[in-house]
């Protein structure tokens, strides 16, 4: 399923692409305007990328995911797991990196620094209840089917 989806570039950023035929998300690269920026152990900081999004319909949200060789090689990851661009959000994406490593993580200008992807949304209707439909899992909550 496509979508179009209008985007604002700012900061000297270029469009996003999808870096194969198979991608199911675009690159995001920090929009950093020639400098870069250190991000110390244990440190968060909010990287601009010179994007902002309008998608066509409101039944679409934008996920913002980590990058998995940043978080396997270099334990940079998103500091909230992921980011969610609600369709009606209309300002540049930041995206917050989180250094979960023992050494400084430097990102530069244009560095690829997490994926955007378009998932569809179904609006729920609430429906306020005393009681709620029987299960097998019932109420059994974390770890509650099994170690494995």
């Amino acid at each position: 399923m496509d979508i179009n989806v209008k985007i604002k570039l700012t900061r000297g950023m270029k469009l996003p692409e999808y870096a194969t035929e198979g991608s199911a998300a675009v690159d995001l690269r920090a929009a950093l305007e020639g400098k870069s920026v250190t991000i110390q152990p244990g440190q968060r900081v909010g990287i601009p990328t010179g994007v902002a999004i309008s998608p066509e319909t409101r039944g679409v949200v934008a996920i913002v995911a980590a990058r998995s060789g940043l978080a396997c090689k270099h334990g940079i990851a998103l500091a909230n797991s992921i980011g969610v661009i609600d369709s009606d959000y209309r300002g540049e994406i930041t995206v917050c990196l989180h250094n979960k490593s023992d050494a400084p993580y430097t990102v530069a200008d244009g560095d690829r620094i997490a994926q955007l992807m378009f998932v569809p949304v179904f609006a729920a209707r609430l429906i306020e209840a005393d009681e709620l439909d029987e299960t097998e899992r019932g109420a059994g909550g974390f770890g509650s089917t099994g170690k494995s």
